[in-house]
């Protein structure tokens, strides 16, 4: 069961014009923008991957703004568990539930997807925080995701089940991102 303690968020490579240039990349960018603050609000850890930074850019100020100091992780294999930086990194935070959004949908997500439920983890895609350029690309990379094992989740769906309780403090918290 996914619950505050046991999940940690997974971004992976929204980066600079390939970012903007998704199906639906305003809202894809919305979801993680809400995914990321509400990990905050209920104090999950977060890792940003990025995909060779020095030829795609840097991940979009709009998220890495929210992470502050962290650093991002950066790779060179389109599946995250190409490499083993990442690898300890996300083994490092102890989280055996994995929430993961991000681009490509049918390329890099759901390599890495497949992947980390490889390593054992249970992982859970939010679906309105994932995108490729096409519609038809995201649509086969989150069905592939889902045969491989991997749940669809959406941000206020994974957000509310994760706070599970109307009565507390985080609720209150979390209200504004959905408004």
């Amino acid at each position: 069961m996914f619950t505050a303690e046991t999940t940690a968020l997974i971004v992976i490579d929204v980066q600079g014009k390939l970012a903007r240039s998704m199906y639906n990349a305003e809202g894809m960018l919305q979801g993680i923008t809400r995914a990321v603050q509400g990990a905050q609000i209920l104090d999950i850890p977060v890792l940003y991957i990025e995909q060779y930074p020095q030829g795609l850019g840097p991940t979009l100020p709009e998220v890495s703004e929210l992470l502050g100091d962290q650093a991002p992780l950066s790779k060179t294999t389109f599946d995250c568990c190409g490499n083993p930086e990442i690898v300890s990194a996300i083994a490092a935070l102890n989280k055996p539930n994995l929430l993961v959004c991000g681009l490509e949908a049918h390329i890099c997500v759901y390599q890495s997807v497949r992947s980390l439920i490889s390593h054992g983890y249970d992982v859970e895609i939010i679906t309105d925080a994932i995108s490729s350029r096409t519609a038809e690309n995201r649509s086969l990379g989150l069905a592939r995701m889902q045969s491989a094992g991997a749940r669809a989740t959406s941000v206020e769906m994974c957000l509310f089940d994760l706070v599970q309780d109307a009565a507390s403090p985080a609720f209150r918290q979390l209200l504004p991102l959905f408004k």
